[in-house]
């Protein structure tokens, strides 16, 4: 069953992954390979995921996940698990119009025979008493990360995708998770596409659940790509203005967006008003550990298109290529800077 427990105002999380540790993977890397295999491959993901979630804990996280402990990449490791996809026959394609990378084919009809993050979420539900989070891939961000030599459609693909992603999440439900996030960077790329189908598809994905549902949408990890990419992106970056309104008026529960050290006019979220809103007040494309009164202000900024029942304080999006101490030092942060603005609100009530 999920739990009943209250969150307090403003709960923080993390918007995904947080560092592995040195023995299990190589750090500071995107797409490492396990340093471990077999069953003490298994013993190690789930040693990781322990850890991970102490460090949250510690740090006083209110909404805790598995830190991707158990995952290689957030794409790629739940599309391993499905048919119709060919990790040997593998093609250079150009993802979120950035960069060229080797991916794998779809080669025939997508399905899912198994679970693939069920035993994984039963077990981190297991070590806690907090509301856990868990985040799946969007079906967009699938397409847009393999070779589609079976349906020639992406549209026709990220259909495929999100009833699979739909068997997942119902899963995961059962399992007890309270969140499950769907990740979409792909929403900051191809507005078209996104307003099309991109969020029908997106609530395909959800349909049936009872849990708080998220979709993340964020200007990337802090790797070359994408900062180079945001240096081209002007003294604005606007692209949520394009698929705001018609999220506003999706199913969704919760939009996960970027606003620490970022040039997203904070104005935008008047565009989602009514929603509930992660906001990312972390970058994680720098070692700099944030403040946690520079933290605080990103939160009043936000507060000003916020509920402050509605907003879930969080970072801009994933940590794994961070080393573990700075990304230590920013959930600190994070939690400081949250209760700073917390008090602020309990005190404004009196």
């Amino acid at each position: 069953m999920n739990t009943l427990i209250k969150k307090p105002l403003l709960p923080t999380s993390t918007a995904g992954s947080l560092p592995k540790p040195s023995w299990l993977a190589q750090p500071e890397t995107l797409w490492s390979p396990w340093k471990l295999q077999d069953h003490e491959l298994v013993d190690g993901k789930h040693d990781a995921l322990r850890v991970s979630l102490q460090e949250q804990q510690q740090a006083g996280v209110d909404i805790v996940s598995d830190g991707e402990q158990t995952r290689q990449h957030f794409v790629t490791t739940f599309i391993e698990h499905l048919d119709g996809v060919d990790f040997e026959q593998r093609k250079t394609v150009k993802i979120r119009d950035r960069y060229d990378a080797s991916v794998p084919s779809v080669v025939g009809p997508v399905s899912r025979q198994k679970p693939v993050f069920v035993d994984d979420a039963k077990f981190l539900r297991q070590q806690t008493n907090k509301p856990i989070k868990w985040a799946l891939p969007g079906p967009m961000t699938m397409v847009d990360t393999l070779y589609d030599d079976h349906y020639k459609s992406r549209e026709q693909l990220a259909w495929e995708f999100a009833k699979i992603l739909n068997q997942e999440a119902k899963e995961l439900e059962a399992a007890g998770v309270d969140i499950i996030q769907f990740d979409e960077p792909a929403f900051n790329v191809f507005f078209d596409e996104v307003n099309a189908w991109g969020i029908a598809c997106l609530e395909r994905a959800i349909e049936g659940l009872k849990c708080e549902t998220a979709v993340h949408i964020c200007y990337g990890y802090g790797i070359k790509a994408n900062t180079d990419w945001k240096k081209t992106l002007g003294s604005q970056w606007r692209q949520y203005e394009e698929v705001f309104p018609k999220l506003q008026q999706s199913n969704i529960d919760i939009i996960s967006l970027e606003c620490q050290n970022s040039r997203v006019p904070i104005e935008l979220l008047e565009l989602i008003r009514g929603k509930k809103v992660m906001v990312g007040a972390i970058d994680v494309a720098t070692d700099t550990i944030e403040t946690p009164e520079e933290v605080a202000e990103t939160l009043r900024q936000a507060l000003k298109y916020v509920d402050a029942d509605k907003l879930y304080p969080s970072t801009n999006c994933g940590m794994a290529p961070l080393a573990r101490e700075v990304a230590r030092g920013k959930l600190n942060a994070l939690s400081a800077g949250a209760a700073i603005v917390r008090q602020e609100l309990l005190a404004s009530k009196q």
